[in-house]
């Protein structure tokens, strides 16, 4: 599993930027990483950012 970051502007920083790079979609990198996409779309609506699947990031 991999360690995320705690503060969610790195969180979305880490994040958008294997989307960007590395993966398809959210599901595709979560599966990949053992991560569990719930939590992380809970932490980034927390400063109003939210997963757009056309667009392959938080937005």
């Amino acid at each position: 599993m991999t360690e995320l970051p705690t503060d969610p502007m790195i969180l979305l920083s880490f994040v958008n930027t294997k989307l960007r790079d590395d993966y398809k979609d959210l599901e595709a990198m979560c599966d990949d990483l053992e991560l569990d996409s719930t939590d992380i779309e809970k932490k980034l609506a927390s400063i109003d950012y939210h997963y757009d699947k056309a667009l392959n990031r938080f937005a």
